[in-house]
């Protein structure tokens, strides 16, 4: 049997397609912050009179957080209780579904006909059985 060769590509074709895998990435990275669907969304717990006690700090952390600026407890609240939110919406959450199934048969259907090329190529249109494809 003849080894497969794939069909060369030229120097210009793989700048482009450099290209578009780094637009194709940071869109993918940068999109979702920019929509506001990521990133870290904290939600402070509110105190009226905090001190470094109440925030949970013992002498050596309140040491380190005066290091960093921070004279006085109030000033490190909002730091110190800030809790991520883990909060969605099942509708967001069917898109997503959607979106990921849709991908993988699309890869599927994509990865069939590049096989079926190869195939075609390799045997001449007919597959192991002696069928055409």
């Amino acid at each position: 049997m003849a080894r497969y060769i794939p069909p060369p590509q030229g120097k210009l074709g793989q700048v482009i397609d450099v290209i578009v895998l780094l637009i194709l990435s940071i869109g993918a990275l940068y999109i979702p912050l920019w929509l506001g669907l990521a990133g870290s969304s904290k939600v402070p717990v509110t105190a009226d009179q905090p001190t470094w006690e109440s925030l949970g700090q013992n002498p050596t952390m309140v040491e380190r957080w005066q290091q960093l600026g921070f004279a006085d407890p109030a000033a490190a609240h909002d730091m110190i209780t800030a809790r991520f939110d883990y909060s969605f919406t099942w509708g967001a959450m069917a898109l997503m579904v959607v979106v990921i199934v849709g991908y993988f048969f699309m890869m599927l259907r994509l990865s069939e006909q590049e096989y079926r090329e190869v195939i075609d190529e390799k045997f001449g249109g007919e597959n192991i059985k002696g069928r055409r494809m």
